[in-house]
């Protein structure tokens, strides 16, 4: 996209694109814009260098790209006083380290997913996707407009950090397995990827969840150290080849119904951002959250054509029993999560409350069209 383009649409869209992303508010009428003549951004000369550390591999696409997309709208939003050095998973810090990183200052920044932090609390899994939860819409006018933002910047401050949503992967698949699932005995005993409350599911039920980071996937079904994945959905695990070492394709997933990932800010350099910067991180945080949404629904319809055309990959579906069993499964974990602590237990409570009302709007909405879209041919 052309610098001029790209101006302009991001003039137009900024409003929409900080209420997508869900941050503070920005500057109000009368306050300093960044622009006054003893302001930061007119007496600092030089571009001032961010880094960003993320959890993907190297132009790994969706993901990775989402965060290239981030990093180069912040220098056109800025104005050229920002600009973003980007660190692939490995690069600067190993995959899954970038929380500490951007927490004690080594990086600026992290492009990740919130649930890769539940061994600091468990309550940030909830701005990632929760078992049977919320779509990313969904999730995302909780965050916005249902409490959600106050919860998370109180979270993440605690650990000298302040995160947005910065992209979604959309209804993840349920995962790629050596051997056909059709009863809850054949779960148990296998291991598998899932991060997140997912992998706590699944352990219910006898599965061994393990978190790898996703260079690694591929080379731990080949060996056999895992039996089982769960990554993304088509679109990704068809550039990963999984159906070559496990044929067995179940969708959709109970786990991330709406797999929001974050652009997590280490808080003293975000509060020594000028207004204009910081709304330039929160305009480019909005657009990819939206074209990141776009970009996999439309990817993902190719990608699945592609993997039953020319692979002869046939999604199957979970059974009845199982379906039920995760059900029991999750309420039992996010139970045990509600006694975490005092803060998970109020981030619980806010996003149920939020999930309930969502779903009672799905129930009379998308839900019904979708079933009457396909009942009419379509």
């Amino acid at each position: 996209m052309k610098r001029r383009t790209l101006l302009t649409a991001g003039s137009l869209g900024l409003g929409a694109a900080l209420a997508a992303c869900g941050a503070p508010q920005g500057v109000k009428s009368g306050e300093d814009s960044g622009n006054s003549p003893a302001s930061p951004a007119v007496l600092r000369k030089k571009t001032r260098t961010l880094r960003m550390v993320t959890s993907w591999p190297k132009n790994f696409p969706g993901l990775g790209t989402a965060a290239e997309e981030i990093s180069q709208n912040i220098g056109i939003l800025s104005g050229g006083t920002l600009a973003v050095k980007l660190y692939a998973a490995g690069e600067l810090v190993p995959a899954h380290e970038e929380f500490d990183a951007v927490s004690s200052g080594a990086a600026d920044m992290y492009h990740a997913s919130e649930y890769y932090w539940v061994g600091k609390s468990k309550g940030f899994a909830f701005f990632t996707a929760v078992p049977f939860g919320m779509t990313a819409v969904e999730q995302l006018g909780w965050v916005d407009h249902g409490g959600g933002r106050a919860l998370w910047d109180k979270l993440s401050a605690r650990f000298n950090l302040i995160a947005f949503p910065a992209g979604s992967t959309g209804h993840q698949m349920g995962g790629w397995f050596k051997k056909e699932i059709n009863t809850l005995d054949d779960l148990k005993g296998l291991i598998m990827r899932i991060p997140g409350f997912g992998g706590d599911v699944m352990r219910e039920l006898g599965v061994s969840p393990k978190l790898l980071a996703g260079g690694a996937i591929y080379q731990a079904l080949q060996s056999g150290a895992i039996d089982a994945t769960e990554w993304v959905g088509p679109w990704n695990d068809l550039a990963f080849g999984f159906y070559r070492e496990a044929p067995y394709y179940y969708g959709p997933g109970f786990h991330e119904p709406g797999s929001t990932v974050s652009l997590g800010f280490n808080l003293e350099v975000w509060n020594s951002l000028t207004s204009q910067e910081q709304m330039a991180v929160k305009g480019s945080c909005g657009w990819t959250m939206s074209s990141s949404l776009a970009q996999y629904s439309w990817q993902n319809a190719k990608a699945l054509k592609t993997l039953r055309d020319e692979y002869g990959v046939e999604v199957r579906n979970f059974s009845d029993e199982i379906w039920k069993a995760l059900g029991v499964a999750t309420r039992k974990v996010l139970a045990e999560v509600g006694q975490s602590d005092p803060e998970t237990r109020a981030i619980l409570d806010s996003y149920m409350t939020a999930l309930s009302e969502a779903s009672a709007w799905a129930q009379v909405s998308d839900g019904p069209y979708l079933r009457l879209r396909a009942l009419a041919g379509f």
